[in-house]
């Protein structure tokens, strides 16, 4: 089983945002952390004693903290645009092959057009990906409320309330035939 996380870090620009990520981590169990919103002003790839960090640089940004003990297994971190990037994890013993999205979805205050970017980008890649195991993790600025129809088997009725963003977050999933885990406990 791998366990995989996402942090929303707000910026890891400065180094004490770095240290302050690395700290947290010792304190949880985890295989790969999805990290959103990093706003690094270079691309970072760094090695530590416990793990591996690798993201892009960008105003928004995403990369992914990886446990060490994984690290025979990864592929590099590869940025597919300025707010998806996509980490591939060789199958090794009971591990199968696994693909992470780490995604930052625009907010609602950007225009349709660029909402609507991000999802077209993010389906095309999530299709042409041809591991069996494939994880989307990140922020999307979603709210999903509880089931409406039949068709949104894909929510569990643990949600609250709905905003455009989740609306859009819903189709995503309906249309790819995916599963929203955080509605799933």
């Amino acid at each position: 089983m791998v366990t995989i996380c996402t942090y929303n870090a707000r910026t890891l620009a400065p180094e004490s945002s770095m240290e302050d990520l690395l700290m947290q981590e010792r304190m949880i169990r985890y295989d790969v952390i999805g990290l959103t919103e990093t706003r690094r002003l270079q691309p970072f790839n760094a090695v530590f004693e416990t793990e591996l960090l690798q993201g892009t640089c960008d105003s928004r940004g995403v990369g992914v903290l990886v446990n060490a003990s994984l690290s025979m297994n990864i592929d590099p971190f590869e940025q597919l645009t300025t707010r998806i990037g996509r980490l591939r994890l060789k199958r090794c013993g009971l591990i199968p092959a696994l693909t992470v999205f780490a995604v930052y979805a625009p907010t609602s205050n950007y225009d349709e057009e660029e909402v609507e970017a991000f999802y077209v980008d993010l389906e095309k890649f999530y299709r042409e990906n041809h591991t069996f195991f494939k994880v989307i993790n990140g922020d999307f600025n979603a709210k999903i409320g509880p089931r409406r129809t039949s068709e949104e088997r894909h929510i569990v009725t643990h949600g609250l309330e709905w905003n455009e963003q989740g609306e859009r977050l819903s189709e995503f999933t309906i249309a790819n035939k995916t599963i929203h885990g955080n509605s799933q406990f």
